[in-house]
């Protein structure tokens, strides 16, 4: 039995296919759907409350038999510099009266790392998901081992070959090898650090020259025929992210949709802009405007991002998406409008 078939029979899944997490578009429906076509869906918890996050496990638990993953955000907290934050409140001024308010006194740390969230744990520990995922880093090995104890299957993203070795000596089941074609948040231990920006194929063959662990391949991966080159390249399953955000049981709004359709998706850019860290989306004004010429630093994760959904909140209100985070990876004019059942069916269809 090779890593495939074992990772598919550990995980209780027919197709080597991943949905990825993606937090705040990814559901229950979408997850279950996933799922129940043979795949494994995911639910990324980083941005929502314990309640939240046993609301939607519960959920899912309820549409599925099957196995499914839940992400965690494993970032350090945040680095607050008032003077830094006040700057980036001030340098964004005119885009909050566009909005029509005024810009916010003080930001806040909107989101709080797995780290350390003894409340999260003895969630994941009471419902026990059949994998649970950290993105940003890990967590302690207690956590880690209490996880395993409760036969919890593991996941951690990777984007270099340094974070992957960091991956194995915690003991983490399995390695999802993020490239820089990816949508959404890169998983950068460090975001300060410096990023190779390896491609998704160009990491997993680095990967597989290392470890032993399965590689889940994780960016640029739109259809069939990517699926097929990155498991021809030696990963054991690949992740799907952008390809499923235009499916109608995602949480993605109109204005996101719309974009995504548009000619726009074909200009996507890795920036910190938004929430502070290495995110890829969809230019719109926002980031045009942050990484201006002479622009401050933003705020640091997720302080900035309280500043842009403060911002997208209120602009959305008058119809105006360009400042929302619209997360897609550099694959993202492939993206098709389609159930995720029956896009699912295609995919596997191209792939043979």
């Amino acid at each position: 039995m090779n890593t495939r078939e074992r990772l598919l029979k550990r995980l209780g899944i027919a197709y080597p296919i991943i949905q990825a997490p993606m937090a705040g578009v990814s559901t229950p429906e979408l997850a279950a759907s996933v799922t129940n076509s043979g795949g494994m869906g995911s639910l990324g918890i980083g941005a929502s409350t314990p309640a939240q996050a046993r609301s939607m496990i519960e959920q899912t638990q309820a549409l599925t038999s099957g196995s499914f993953n839940v992400n965690v955000f494993c970032h350090q907290p945040a680095q607050r510099n008032a003077a830094i934050e006040e700057n980036w409140v001030r340098y964004l001024a005119p885009l909050f009266a566009e909005a029509g308010i005024e810009p916010p006194d003080t930001l806040s740390e909107i989101y709080t790392s797995f780290v350390g969230d003894n409340e999260t744990l003895d969630l994941l520990l009471e419902l026990k998901p059949a994998v649970v995922s950290f993105h940003f880093g890990t967590p302690s090995a207690d956590c880690i081992d209490a996880l395993k104890r409760a036969g919890i299957y593991t996941m951690a993203t990777a984007t270099s070959p340094a974070e992957a070795a960091k991956i194995e000596a915690a003991r983490i089941d399995a390695i999802v090898a993020q490239g820089i074609e990816a949508g959404g948040h890169r998983g950068t231990f460090n975001p300060d650090a410096t990023d190779e920006s390896l491609s998704t194929l160009a990491l997993v063959r680095l990967l597989l020259q290392q470890t032993t662990l399965p590689i889940i391949a994780a960016g640029g991966i739109m259809d069939g025929f990517s699926m097929k080159a990155a498991l021809a390249s030696g990963a054991a399953a690949v992740q799907l992210g952008t390809a499923f955000v235009l499916c109608p049981e995602s949480a993605a709004n109109e204005g996101y949709r719309v974009a995504l359709k548009s000619e726009r998706a074909a200009e996507t850019r890795l920036t910190k802009v938004l929430s502070g860290r290495p995110a890829r989306g969809i230019v719109n004004r926002l980031i045009s405007f942050g990484e201006a010429k002479d622009s401050p630093p933003p705020a640091d994760y997720p302080v900035a991002y309280d500043a842009a959904k403060r911002l997208n909140g209120a602009a959305s209100m008058l119809g105006n998406h360009e400042f929302a985070a619209h997360w897609a990876g550099q694959g993202a004019p492939l993206a098709r409008e389609l159930p995720a059942a029956d896009l699912m069916a295609l995919i596997l269809a191209e792939s043979v």
